[in-house]
């Protein structure tokens, strides 16, 4: 059993396609997904895949490049995240890849989000691309630590890992580790202590090898867990069976 920590089931690439997204998880034995959100005005989407399928959670967040659309505070994020369908904050963080200039609305949302998180108690889903010294600073001054998370399709250094796993934060692998340049990543994914890791597919994004270049989904998430049992010479169902524990205790999820 295998879960995808880390989906847009809602996005544009992959409507329509519901039927043969679940058909498939159930073939390659991915049991449940989480379904992140971006956007406020996106989260309905999120939500519908979340209630239509009790193997599929939601998330509620901005992600730290989305511009338009609703800004929420931390109380407006508090009524979002009262669905019992969600089971964590995010997709939030910081971008400095993607955005340029001054980028405090960044920080300030990433804050927003986290005080959101420690209010209601749920884990935060973090991205940073660029910017993991203010992530890592930023999640230590607002007290991250009390509610853990993971950070996403993790493309950084085992010493960040080891600062973000400090602060009860799991770090989790995308179809990246799959790429064939993806050297440092793959030395990452190797010490990673196994009860710190998940998997994810960030579909419709970054498909795994043998799939590279097409639209990602869920049941993709098989391969970037073969590939994390190849490197550290596991059996792949070791990797599965941890991963999924590991998934299921941080988003405190008792009923599976």
């Amino acid at each position: 059993m295998l879960v995808d920590s880390h989906c847009h089931l809602d996005f544009p690439q992959l409507q329509g396609e519901e039927d043969m997204i679940l058909a498939n998880m159930a073939r390659n034995g991915v049991s449940h997904a989480l379904c992140i959100a971006v956007s406020v005005e996106g989260l309905p989407g999120v939500l519908a895949w979340a209630e239509r399928h009790p193997n599929i959670f939601a998330t509620v967040g901005v992600h730290p490049d989305h511009r338009e659309g609703e800004e929420p505070d931390v109380e407006r994020l508090l009524g979002l995240a009262s669905h019992p369908r969600v089971v964590g904050i995010g997709e939030t963080g910081l971008d400095y890849f993607r955005e340029t200039g001054d980028l405090e609305w960044q920080r300030q949302r990433f804050r927003t989000h986290i005080r959101a998180a420690r209010r209601c108690g749920k884990p935060l889903v973090v991205h940073t691309r660029d910017a993991a010294r203010d992530t890592l600073r930023i999640m230590a001054e607002e007290g991250a630590a009390e509610v853990g998370g993971v950070m996403h399709c993790f493309t950084e250094s085992m010493e960040v890992a080891e600062a973000a796993m400090a602060m009860n934060f799991l770090i989790s692998f995308s179809g990246i580790v799959t790429f064939r340049n993806a050297t440092a990543i793959r030395e990452v994914a190797r010490h990673v202590p196994l009860d710190r890791l998940l998997v994810e597919t960030d579909s419709p994004y970054l498909a795994p090898v043998p799939h590279r270049g097409k639209v990602n989904q869920p049941a993709f998430v098989l391969h970037v867990a073969q590939e994390i049992a190849r490197l550290r010479d596991l059996d792949a169902a070791a990797v599965a069976r941890a991963t999924t524990e590991n998934f299921f205790r941080l988003f405190r999820i008792l009923d599976r």
